[in-house]
This record gives structure tokens, C-alpha cells and sequence, in this order.
């Protein structure tokens, strides 16, 4: 059976365009607010979802998001409130893939076995686990494949091609390439840069590759979108959270960025 990540990166295939992935943190600002949020994406252009999940030491990400984690752990958000949110999403979209993306200490803390029953039975698709390298597939990567959850791995420009396989090895879904080195919301990378990455990752892989790390604007998201199989965007839509003084604000400006980030991705190729 194939997972709703390959069914929607072959449908986009077919319609020669690049996916659209949105990141929000869960619980942020606040429980309601966020799961509206999370409901309204899809409709405003999302084609994949990744979900994070709020940790009190998120080392990968940069300021924006680290600041999403400290509002969403102060509404008192926790993992089985993501995957309540994931439960609810689901009672009314079955097809939009969801990835729950964070470290493993809340999973290891919630027992590994019991985050991947729960993860299924709510409707998760994919993890990224930012700090679980493929040496320790067995610990979450192993498990949660043979439970039907795709593993999808992070490269950078600094995974030479050595690494590569093993970086590789056991991942699914999709590639997602971190176009800068550094934290998540740093910089942009060069288009050359990307085109390169992009062709390199493909002499290893036959997954879809997703590029992420400094998308803000529609223009951005649909020059990533001539070179990649998925545009992430995350940090840009977590400051219309931040800057919003209230929660229909951060909906209204969350999900009136992504139609336009949308927008430019879907135009990327006519």
C-alpha cells in the first residue's frame, strides 16, 4: 500500500509541479488557534504538512521556531496534544500527508512503542527526528517504517557523498534538504547551489527532494519550485504568529501567506 506521502509527491508529479510544505509549530500560539490553523492549510495550498513538535531545547531550529516552542510549551502544549491535534485534522482530511518533525526526547520519554501506536492510529505519515542519526535507526527509524511511518531524513551541504548513503539508508517519503548550513529561518541559498544539491542527491536517491531553510516570499518558494520536487516553508509563516495580537490574526496571516506562497509554486512551471 502506498503511504498518502508517495500518493501526493506522484500526483504532483503527474501535474509536473513541486509540493508545497508547510511547518507550523504545534500548540502555537495556543491549542485552538493552532488547530484551526492546521485545518485551513490544506484548502490554502499546503500539499504536505509537517507538524513540530514543541521540545524545550530545539537545537537545529533558530529563533522564530524557537520561539514558537516557548509559546506552545507555555499554552501547555505536549505530545499527546499534538497527536490529539493530528486526530482532529483527520476527521476532516484523509489525504493531506502530515509529518511530525522534533527530537526524541519527548518520544522517548512518551515510550517509543507507544508514540508509533498512537502516531498511526491518529493519522501521522512521517517523522523527522532531528537528532537521530541513521546509527540509531533502530531506536524510532526502524520501528516506525515497519509500522507503515515513513522516516524522512535531513542532508546539508555538508554531507559529502560518503555520508550520503548512510544518511540515506532507511529513509522515506522524501529527502529534505537543508539548503543552508546552520540553523532553520538563516539565509537563502544560491539557485546554483540548489541546482547542484539537488542533482547530487538525485545520483543517490529515487525519493522526492524537498528544499527548505530561508523561503519567505512567493518569488523564493517558485525559483525552489523549478529546481525541487518540495518547497518548505516554516519560519516565514511562524512570524505571522508572532506578530499577530490575536488568533484570528495569526490564522488570517498564516494561511493568507501560504495562498500566496501557493500561488507561487504552483505558476513556477507553466
Amino acid at each position: 500500500m502506498s503511504s498518502r506521502l508517495q500518493t501526493r509527491f506522484a500526483e504532483l508529479k503527474q501535474q509536473n509541479r513541486a509540493a508545497l510544505v508547510t511547518f507550523i509549530t504545534a500548540g502555537d500560539p495556543d491549542y485552538a488557534t493552532s488547530l484551526a490553523i492546521l485545518k485551513g492549510l490544506p484548502e490554502a495550498g499546503a500539499d504536505v504538512i509537517e507538524l513540530g513538535m514543541p521540545f524545550t531545547d530545539p537545537m537545529a531550529d533558530g529563533p522564530a521556531i524557537q520561539l514558537a516552542n516557548i509559546r506552545a510549551l507555555a499554552a501547555k502544549q505536549d505530545l499527546a496534544k499534538t497527536l490529539q491535534m493530528v486526530r482532529e485534522f483527520r476527521q476532516g482530511n484523509q489525504t493531506t500527508p502530515i509529518v511530525l518533525m522534533g527530537y526524541f526526547n519527548p518520544i522517548h520519554k512518551m515510550g517509543v512503542e507507544r508514540f508509533i501506536g498512537e502516531a498511526v492510529e491518529a493519522g501521522v505519515d512521517g517523522l523527522i527526528v532531528v537528532d537521530l542519526p541513521p546509527e540509531h535507526n533502530e531506536d524510532l527509524c526502524d520501528p516506525a517504517q515497519a509500522a507503515g511511518i515513513d522516516f524522512i531524513r535531513l542532508t546539508t551541504p555538508t554531507t559529502d557523498d560518503k555520508r550520503l548513503p548512510v544518511v540515506l539508508n532507511g529513509s522515506s517519503g522524501f529527502v529534505y534538504y537543508v539548503s543552508v548550513a546552520g540553523v532553520t529561518g538563516a539565509g537563502s541559498a544560491t539557485l546554483e547551489h540548489v541546482e547542484e544539491a539537488v542533482a547530487r542527491l538525485k545520483r543517490h536517491t529515487a525519493l522526492p527532494v524537498a528544499i527548505g531553510f530561508g523561503i519567505r516570499t512567493p518569488e523564493q518558494a517558485a525559483a525552489i519550485a523549478r529546481l525541487a520536487d518540495g518547497v518548505v516553508v516554516g519560519s516565514a509563516l511562524i512570524d505571522q504568529i508572532a506578530k499577530a495580537e490575536s488568533g484570528q490574526q495569526a490564522i488570517d496571516g498564516v494561511l493568507g501567506l501560504c495562498r500566496e506562497l501557493s500561488t507561487g509554486v504552483r505558476g513556477a512551471r507553466q
